[in-house]
């Protein structure tokens, strides 16, 4: 059995849009982006990576209740891969964070846990 674990910090891209699958469950599917920690040599800047993230069930509608774009979150979860065709039928591959948990920044919302 491998380790597939993940612990960000970041804040969330989008405005939050909660859907509901077929059989009722709650899904959330938005990016975070998250500062490297280190500047980039030649520009002096800090880059930032955007990562895709899904969360699922009451995790998702808690997210939806106490977050919106903009909002620094703290997640923790497991990276998934997906396959899938684009419309012109090219083999693609996505990398989510399909998140378990969550917390709010202490500098934000309070030291409250979620999920």
């Amino acid at each position: 059995m491998g380790l597939n674990q993940v612990n960000l910090h970041g804040r969330l891209v989008r405005d939050i849009e909660l859907k509901y699958t077929g059989n009722g469950t709650a899904l959330l599917n938005n990016a975070i982006a998250v500062e490297r920690d280190f500047k980039n040599k030649q520009t002096g800047e800090r880059e930032t990576d955007f990562i895709n993230i899904t969360v699922f069930s009451k995790t998702a509608e808690v997210i939806s209740k106490y977050f919106k774009k903009g909002d620094g979150i703290i997640i923790n979860g497991r990276i998934q891969t997906n396959k899938y065709q684009d419309k012109e039928g090219n083999n693609r591959t996505s990398v989510d964070v399909v998140v378990n948990g969550f917390d709010f920044p202490l500098s934000s919302k309070g030291s409250q846990q979620g999920g």
